[in-house]
């Protein structure tokens, strides 16, 4: 499972010395919204490092991803929820279900909003079940910097009267502004108690669901809409090797023949596209070497298939 790197690890080590002195704090956050809210790009802003994939696609994020960050005495444990929305098929209720649950067993609720996209559909949705939960939640409006100022304390005024905020928050994730206040508001707010992680851990993410999860971003990514959401990635493989390199084995499962000749490329030009991109965020993100070796296999109406949804982590009778 993914740990800090060498820098990280003096922060945490200073963050543990810190922790010693005064009582320590840890809980758990949840971080929810629409589909392309940011939560993903929050995500790795608020840990410092990438652990959830980030695509301008909605519904790219399939099943929950626990972050951890340390805020002097406190460790908090974000959870990455999926997009929430009106969901149609099988796929789609296992992630919208997966959102709410990551929400009602956390200790703080973050609504993300995207400032630009303002109080739509889902967001009603969204609004309307926060309604009918005791308590209030943390309200994050995101992208600020798309937004004039004035149409942000609007929609922040909207917002309020629809729900209960407490705080409010203005934020950019992708460019940091205003996330620090809410990591600081957020290891003020979580209960007593001692860490649930060792100091170093970054995610309860395994190494090889994180490897699957690079590729799959980098699927659609290359693929934009010449593939549908009907594409899955998994690793199959996994061999640490004695030179301190790791060779990965990952199959990638489409629903037809058709759809495997458009993830091959002519003369297998896009798979070897796909690979090379994966193979180097995954030597960044593991530190080390990486020999990827990418397959393309047709399992037709996977999303309906109860082992796919084990293996990205979604109930399937949701």
């Amino acid at each position: 499972m993914p740990k800090s790197s060498s820098g990280q690890n003096n922060t945490r080590h200073d963050a543990v010395q810190e922790a010693a002195a005064a009582p320590t704090r840890c809980g758990y956050v949840a971080l929810i919204g629409a589909p392309n809210a940011g939560k993903s790009t929050l995500l790795n802003r608020l840990v410092g490092q990438k652990l959830a994939i980030v695509t301008p696609k909605v519904q790219t994020t399939r099943s929950r991803l626990l972050g951890i960050a340390v805020d002097g005495a406190t460790q908090i444990i974000f959870v990455d929820t999926p997009g929430i929305f009106a969901p149609r098929r099988r796929l789609d209720r296992a992630m919208v279900t997966a959102a709410w649950s990551g929400a009602e067993d956390a200790d703080e609720t973050v609504l993300l909003v995207d400032a630009a996209r303002g109080i739509d559909e889902d967001m009603r949705r969204i609004l309307d079940r926060l309604a009918e939960r005791s308590g209030n939640s943390i309200l994050a409006l995101n992208k600020i910097d798309l937004v004039p100022r004035e149409s942000l304390l609007g929609l922040a005024d909207a917002l309020s009267r629809k729900g209960r905020f407490e705080p409010i928050f203005m934020i950019s994730g992708l460019k940091g502004d205003g996330v620090a206040d809410v990591k600081q508001h957020l290891a003020a707010s979580l209960p007593p108690g001692p860490w649930l992680f060792p100091e170093d851990q970054l995610s309860d993410a395994s190494e090889r669901l994180i490897a699957a999860e690079v590729t799959r971003e980098q699927v659609f990514l290359q693929l934009h809409d010449e593939l549908p959401y009907a594409s899955t990635v998994e690793t199959e493989g996994w061999e640490d090797r004695p030179d301190g390199s790791v060779r990965i084995d990952q199959v990638i499962y489409v629903q037809r023949p058709g759809q495997r000749a458009i993830v091959l490329g002519e003369g297998g030009r896009r798979i070897r596209a796909i690979g090379a991109q994966a193979r180097a965020e995954l030597g960044r993100i593991l530190q080390r070497r990486v020999h990827l070796f990418l397959f393309v296999k047709v399992r037709q109406n996977w999303v309906e298939d109860r082992e796919r949804f084990a293996a990205i982590g979604l109930d399937y009778d949701a």
